[in-house]
């Protein structure tokens, strides 16, 4: 394999000195000359090359020395290693400058089947290929640089819609189709470069897929990277679909970069002309890397500086720690005392308040006693007075009846005399009917005569009226008979009834007495009671006293209780300090981890200012003052220190690959900042 390589644009041949050459040789060799005397430039180039690298890994430590003890075996491998960087490097140069050439002398945006376009990626696939870590799984052995090319999706979010369409596409099955997929897909965007440069930035990520050896991580990478950035002049059209990405082989042709041209001055002039737009390409190369190492050496010096800040910072931060840890100390001290204090108040009042409970305890002893006392004669007395008004009730009730009784018999006699009198105008009656029936027989004997044709009609009639006299008779002798049993019943009811209400009379002259001796026990029960209740409210006033006393000592367990709380306040803050150091210990020890992180986001800022602990003593935003439980904490976008609630939001900010501490005004202002770039 030959190596081209141009290092410096002295050391490229001027156009006039390779037209004398042409001049000089014959017209065979005219068409050669150009390749023929840069691959001699390129060959001395890279001796010279190998030349300062080996004395620049001999400094470093990779190339054995004479008394070193590394072994031959490793100098080789690590030069074999060496020369194959050195050589893909230079095979990139040439793959991009040839595509470069052929696709601004077509003219038109380039396809897949173009062959510069195709071994360029084949060239590509080597470089990021070489020094991969081989990836042992249940399957076998993985070797693929499709893994370095994923992280690209984390660390830059533009590079999302590539890896979403890479694994869309159906006809991709392997990790190398899906690489060469994504390298197609960065190429049409032009933003290959930048991919690549974001990778290179973040070489302890890259530490995962390759050796430390490994093109990809040393200055080769950082060169190639430069050079892709030239690619962004063509304009290419690639169509994945219809491709087998998979089971292509990435063979290097070198017949492209040897290629015969036709013998005319016209190709000459050609040649020269793509040897001066290289030169003034890598001119332009060298001006662009002149800048960046300016920007790098000012970045250098802006982190010295922000380097001696922090060691300030630290400084105060440590003599801060000193007083803080001498104000634990005392407030330790204040908090024995107190506590001392405490006690001393909670066993003096313990021990007033287990006197005053045996007194409250013999006097409620002796009180019990009395009431219960009390209590019994009350309820025998109740008992007493119940059966008493019973026996009232009774006799009261019997008393109703014999009146009852009485009204009842009366009205009984009343009414057998209205019958009596009733029976006697009938009777008057009847003797009445029997004069006039006499009367008229009279007449009638007188009238027979006269009328004895009346006589037979009569005799009917008189048979009947005998009849009806007969019944009227037989009615009177039971009327009598019944008059005579009521008469008789009337006798003996009045006999039973003044036995009765002489017996009444006797039994109202005992109920007389008794209501006489029941009414002197109750005035003799009311003035029991009387002094019952007095001792009722001299026991209600006793009770009182106690229950203000019982108040006083509740007053005093919640003494107690509010000691125990600010007891419990004191171990609180006292272990809310103890953490707080820690975390301040914790804090000052990762403060030194911290140093790469604090440059990146000063190198955000710009223009921000990152505020001193010292110069800010409460919260910007809900101004608070700060102190040992209240910490401060800066916001990683704009500088101001804020307390943790108003500085509890995190965001992934440009110089920090993970989420940060920011503020809300900060977190606010970036979120519609993303939904506006987003929108």
């Amino acid at each position: 394999e030959e190596d081209f390589e141009i290092i410096d644009k002295k050391q490229l041949p001027d156009a006039a000195e390779l037209r004398n050459e042409e001049k000089a040789k014959p017209e065979e060799a005219r068409w050669s000359a150009p390749i023929l005397s840069l691959a001699r430039k390129a060959s001395e180039n890279l001796a010279l090359s190998y030349g300062s690298a080996l004395k620049s890994a001999s400094l470093v430590g990779l190339v054995s020395k004479p008394g070193s003890s590394d072994s031959p075996a490793k100098t080789s491998t690590r030069c074999h290693t060496m020369e194959e960087r050195a050589n893909l490097m230079n095979m990139m140069k040439l793959s991009i400058k040839i595509l470069i050439q052929s696709a601004l002398s077509l003219g038109r945006t380039l396809d897949s089947d173009f062959p510069p376009l195709q071994q360029f990626f084949v060239v590509l696939e080597h470089c990021l290929k070489h020094g991969l870590k081989v990836k042992k799984t249940f399957i076998g052995q993985n070797k693929s640089f499709f893994g370095p090319l994923e992280l690209v999706e984390k660390l830059c979010p533009e590079a999302s819609d590539i890896a979403t369409s890479v694994k869309n596409l159906p006809e991709l099955k392997t990790a190398v189709g899906r690489g060469r997929a994504w390298l197609y897909l960065a190429l049409m965007q032009k933003k290959l470069a930048d991919y690549l440069k974001v990778l290179l930035d973040h070489k302890h990520l890259l530490s995962e897929f390759y050796e430390p050896d490994a093109l990809m991580m040393e200055e080769e990478g950082a060169v190639i990277v430069g050079l892709l950035v030239g690619l962004n002049v063509i304009d290419a059209n690639l169509c994945l679909k219809g491709e087998d990405l998979d089971s292509q082989v990435g063979v290097i042709d070198f017949s492209l970069y040897l290629k015969e041209t036709q013998d005319s001055d016209g190709k000459q002039d050609g040649g020269i002309t793509a040897v001066l737009d290289q030169k003034h390409y890598v001119e332009e190369l060298n001006r662009h890397l002149s800048c960046t190492v300016a920007d790098l050496q000012n970045k250098i010096d802006c982190l010295e500086k922000t380097n001696s800040k922090l060691q300030e910072e630290l400084a105060a931060a440590t003599d801060r720690i000193g007083s803080l840890q001498e104000e634990q100390q005392e407030l330790k001290q204040q908090n024995e005392l107190i506590r001392e204090r405490s006690e001393k108040s909670v066993e003096v009042t313990k021990e007033d308040t287990k006197v005053e409970l045996d007194t409250y305890k013999q006097s409620r002893q002796g009180l019990d006693e009395m009431y219960s006392d009390v209590w019994k004669q009350l309820k025998e007395e109740k008992k007493i007075r119940l059966e008493l008004e019973k026996e009232l009730e009774l006799q009261i009730g019997m008393k109703t009846e014999m009146e009852i009784a009485m009204k009842l018999l009366e009205k009984d006699t009343h009414e057998k005399q209205d019958t009596l009198v009733a029976l006697r105008q009938q009777l008057e009656e009847v003797k009445a009917i029997n004069l006039q029936m006499f009367h008229k027989s009279q007449n009638a004997e007188c009238s027979l005569q006269q009328k004895t044709e009346a006589i037979a009609s009569f005799e009917g009639k008189t048979n009947e009226m005998m009849s009806s006299m007969k019944q009227m008779e037989e009615r009177l002798q039971q009327a009598e008979k019944a008059r005579q049993a009521a008469e008789e019943r009337c006798n003996k009811m009045k006999q039973e009834l003044a036995g009765r209400l002489d017996s009444c009379r006797q039994q109202m002259a005992q109920l007389d007495s008794k209501c006489s001796t029941l009414e002197k026990e109750l005035k003799s029960e009311k003035e029991q009671r009387q002094t019952l209740q007095k001792e009722l409210h001299q026991e209600k006033d006793a009770t009182a006293l106690l229950k203000t006393e019982l108040q006083q000592m509740e007053g005093l367990k919640k003494e107690l209780r509010k000691l125990q709380d600010e007891k419990q306040q004191l171990k609180k803050v006292r272990e809310e300090q103890e953490q707080a150091l820690q975390e301040m210990g914790l804090h000052l020890s990762q403060s030194k981890l911290k140093m790469e992180d604090i440059k990146e986001v000063n190198k955000a800022l710009k223009g921000h200012t990152w505020l001193k602990d010292d110069e800010a003593t409460h919260c910007k935003q809900c101004r608070k003052e700060f102190s040992i439980s209240r910490r401060k904490h800066h916001c990683r976008n704009c500088g101001d220190i804020f307390c943790s609630t108003c500085s509890s939001n995190e965001l992934a900010l440009p110089s920090y690959p993970k989420p940060v501490r920011v503020c809300d005004n900060c977190h606010t202002l970036l979120l519609q900042q993303c939904s506006s770039n987003s929108s």
